[in-house]
């Protein structure tokens, strides 16, 4: 028998090793694969397939954040319009908080009524800064900040283009008028408020990527 197997010879094939058993190269690439956290081929879980990656979700949290903003902003416009310019103001808090229907051709506020068309080409390269930036998002806090900010300059961007006196020259609806204070909208709040928060985030070191950075 012995002098059979001397004259057979081992076989030289991978799978010679014994059923079972595992090579050294398959421990070793098993130890790389845990160490790297990832899987080999065709081992990922039915879990991991069927979640949604999570850039994905905060673009869609931005974008419903935004559509949001925006639906609000719109809607109250479409109201006050309709039922308040031209009209006497409407007290909320006595002298402190009027809603009164204004027309303003300036920037957020009131400012700058001589720069329309410039605050319009603002405005438009915010959204194109916004929608490049959302592929590489991956931070909830971020994702919420530049959503307000989208909704809020699209509420604006959609009356310079389509209110009177002209395309890309139109003037703002603003009803908001709060006493000693400059009269604004919806639309204003909501680039405050993500401005607001963009700070806070930067202060904090917190970038859009998610990673956070000590200075």
């Amino acid at each position: 028998m012995a002098e059979a197997e001397r004259i057979i010879g081992t076989p030289d094939t991978p799978d010679a090793a014994g059923d079972g058993q595992e090579r050294p190269e398959d421990a070793a690439a098993g130890e790389r694969a845990d160490s790297e956290g990832t899987r080999p081929a065709g081992e990922s879980g039915t879990g991991d397939a069927a979640a949604p990656p999570r850039g994905k979700r905060r673009i869609a949290v931005l974008f419903v954040v935004a559509l949001f903003a925006y639906a609000l902003d719109l809607s109250t416009k479409m109201i006050v319009v309709a039922k308040l310019e031209h009209h006497p103001p409407i007290e909320i808090i006595g002298d402190w908080l009027k809603f009164e229907a204004i027309r303003n051709a300036g920037a957020a506020f009131g400012f700058g009524e001589a720069f329309t068309v410039i605050f319009t080409m603002i405005a438009a390269a915010v959204i194109v800064v916004i929608a490049r930036l959302a592929r590489k998002l991956y931070s909830l806090p971020w994702a919420l900040a530049l959503g307000l900010l989208l909704g809020g300059a699209l509420g604006n961007l959609t009356d310079r283009i389509f209110r009177a006196p002209g395309v890309f020259e139109g003037a703002v609806v603003d009803f908001i008028a709060p006493k000693h204070f400059a009269v604004f909208n919806l639309a204003d709040s909501a680039i405050v408020c993500g401005g607001i928060l963009i700070v806070l985030l930067s202060f904090k070191g917190l970038d859009p990527d998610g990673t956070v950075h000590k200075d």
